[in-house]
């Protein structure tokens, strides 16, 4: 946010060409996690997306990558959520003093170990789909945080064999999580919006060699 304000503060080539003066992200990301990210252009409507992200009138998509398989196609995860006591930048479950959160989980496709889901969280709290999930044994993959590990193709090919030389790089390294559909009411017109994200290359690779040898 910092680059892009000093950009419009320097009325740089893409400011100019979009009139800007004065961009702000409505909503956050994890660090790692790829998809969509929306901007609002003036503090008006940064104030309506606040309300309508805070009111769950926002539907979120995310698509993640976890190591397991899950009993059931279709489940929710209901569970109360906090900062950890012992270490704060973390969260965790906590049905006494945290707060409400609800997600819904759709397997999209099964490999051998890991699976796709199509996370749909509820509410918006820190961590929430990663926190989730990792509650009922599906850590995200490449989620370091909350126990999930990176992609190797040697964890799941069978008969793989790499140089001695050189060391196993990772299918997918980072958190395996992307906010793949943004859909809101448009906060001036009230129209229904829908702002989609392509998954990220990693993520692509990672399953064109999970279909390959761990189906």
């Amino acid at each position: 946010m910092q680059l892009l304000h000093a950009g419009i503060a320097q009325n740089k080539p893409w400011a100019a060409k979009r009139k800007l003066t004065y961009l702000c992200n409505a909503h956050r990301l994890d660090l790692e996690t790829s998809g969509v990210l929306l901007l609002a252009r003036s503090k008006e409507v940064l104030a309506q997306l606040a309300n309508l992200f805070g009111s769950e009138l926002v539907k979120r998509n995310y698509v993640a990558l976890v190591q397991g398989v899950p009993e059931t196609d279709a489940f929710e995860v209901e569970a109360k959520l906090a900062p950890h006591p012992a270490t704060p930048q973390l969260m965790h479950v906590d049905r006494k003093r945290g707060k409400k959160a609800r997600t819904q989980f759709t397997v999209i496709e099964r490999f051998r170990g890991w699976t796709l889901l199509c996370c749909k969280p509820f509410t918006g709290r820190t961590d929430q789909v990663r926190v989730h999930l990792t509650s009922v044994q599906l850590p995200i993959v490449g989620d370091r945080l909350y126990g999930g590990k990176p992609l190797f193709l040697s964890a799941f090919k069978r008969g793989y064999q790499r140089k001695l030389a050189e060391a196993e790089r990772p299918l997918i390294s980072r958190l395996a999580l992307h906010l793949e559909e943004l859909a809101l009411a448009h906060p001036k017109t009230t129209e229904a919006l829908s702002i989609s994200s392509p998954w990220p290359k990693d993520l692509q690779v990672g399953l064109k060699y999970l279909k390959r040898f761990a189906e």
